[in-house]
């Protein structure tokens, strides 16, 4: 029976494809095998020892400790594309709302509802306030090409703009279902230099952390609108503002609201609804369940953030998984212990992802624990699980 903890309000569409008869689930469980998550903040709390792997039920997983759970062999799932058509609409929102004077018109009509009589004719005095350009034959820059960054130029291409796409680490399967009409640009200042509207699709970290700051701006034309949804982290704050009320930009609308861009008149802030849709929250619930229960039964790595895409299919009747340190002879290691005790190895798959490795190996003969012990004794070795499979 494996015992999975959970840590937040979890669709029930997603926690009902657990197999009864093989999972507990609950939020209070002790010594889980598993953590499923949405944005609880695990930065600081204590993860058991028996927990082999955590699945986050979103994109975004900078509430994971995950360089901890690396150094612990814990894999750290997402659920990429899970919430991208609820991020691509709201993004079609916002091309339009940066455009056209949307909420400053809304909020103007609203004062003067008390007024009566006069609303028809002052409607039709201040109108001109509020207009703004169409975005049909606009250029729209997409920084990021994953499967948010396809679906939105896709989408931005039916409703007849030029789009260009900057990605220098497209994937295959993102490549296939990009629309021909997507230009490419060979560098983000050619695709920033000549767009009117640039919606940002990269991930946050070390490096992208501030990545759209003054020295961008500078390359964009003072009309073009920025739109975020992706994470806050990646404009730099203060130079946004600064850029907006000089005029070097016309407008920033992004779904990481702070006082500072609440204060900004060109800033629109929408309060973190990208993926706020009951749609996604099931899609994303699903996608982390079945990898882990594919994990769990099988060591199949899908979707992982920090260890390596993994997946053998299993004829035999035992199966033995690794996580070391990407360091060499591993493998050569592992499979000297086995030889050794005369355990027949059928198939056998490696794969690393930086700093760290996993290999799923399948064999005749069941493993006993003071063979296993001896692995993970070896200086490199982080992590091993033998599981039955479903030739035995």
């Amino acid at each position: 029976m494996f015992r999975i903890r959970t840590m937040n309000k979890i669709s029930a569409q997603g926690l009902d494809l657990f197999p009864r008869d093989r999972y507990e689930v609950a939020s209070d469980l002790p010594h889980p095998d598993a953590i499923l998550a949405r944005s609880a903040d695990m930065h600081g709390i204590e993860i058991p020892d028996t927990v082999k792997a955590i699945a986050r039920a979103g994109a975004g997983y900078n509430n994971i400790p995950v360089g901890l759970c690396s150094d612990r062999g814990i894999v750290v799932f997402n659920t990429p594309g899970g919430n991208a058509n609820a991020v691509k609409e709201l993004v079609i929102a916002a091309l339009l709302l940066s455009s056209r004077n949307v909420f400053g018109g809304v909020s103007w009509a609203a004062s003067v509802a008390g007024r009566a009589d006069e609303v028809p004719d002052l409607v039709e005095k201040e109108k001109s306030r509020f207009e703004g350009p169409e975005i049909r034959g606009k250029t729209l820059g997409v920084v990021g090409l994953g499967a948010i960054g396809v679906m939105v130029a896709n989408d931005a291409v039916a409703l007849g703009m030029d789009v260009t796409g900057y990605d220098p680490y497209i994937s295959v399967d993102a490549a296939w279902n990009l629309s021909r009409m997507v230009g490419r640009a060979d560098t983000l200042e050619s695709l920033l230099a000549k767009s009117d509207y640039v919606t940002i699709h990269i991930p946050l970290g070390d490096a992208t952390k501030g990545f759209f700051n003054a020295e961008k701006f500078r390359l964009m034309k003072k009309s073009a609108r920025i739109i975020n949804l992706a994470r806050g982290g990646l404009v730099n704050e203060a130079d946004i503002i600064a850029a907006l009320e000089s005029e070097r930009l016309a407008m920033y609308i992004t779904d990481f609201p702070t006082a500072e861009l609440l204060a900004c008149k060109k800033a629109v802030c929408i309060p973190h609804l990208g993926a706020s849709t009951p749609e996604a929250e099931d899609n994303c619930a699903a996608m982390a369940v079945r990898q882990l229960v594919d994990f769990l039964e099988s060591g199949t790595i899908k979707n992982s953030v920090n260890f390596p895409r993994c997946h053998l299919e299993q004829r035999a009747p035992f199966r033995l998984l690794v996580a070391n340190r990407n360091i060499p002879n591993m493998v050569g290691q592992i499979t000297t212990i086995l030889a050794g005790e005369g355990i027949n190895i059928m198939d056998l798959i490696n794969h690393h992802r930086d700093d760290y490795a996993y290999n799923i190996i399948d064999t005749e003969q069941a493993i006993p624990p003071d063979i296993l012990e001896r692995i993970i004794a070896v200086d490199g070795i982080i992590r091993v699980r033998a599981i039955q499979g479903a030739a035995s």
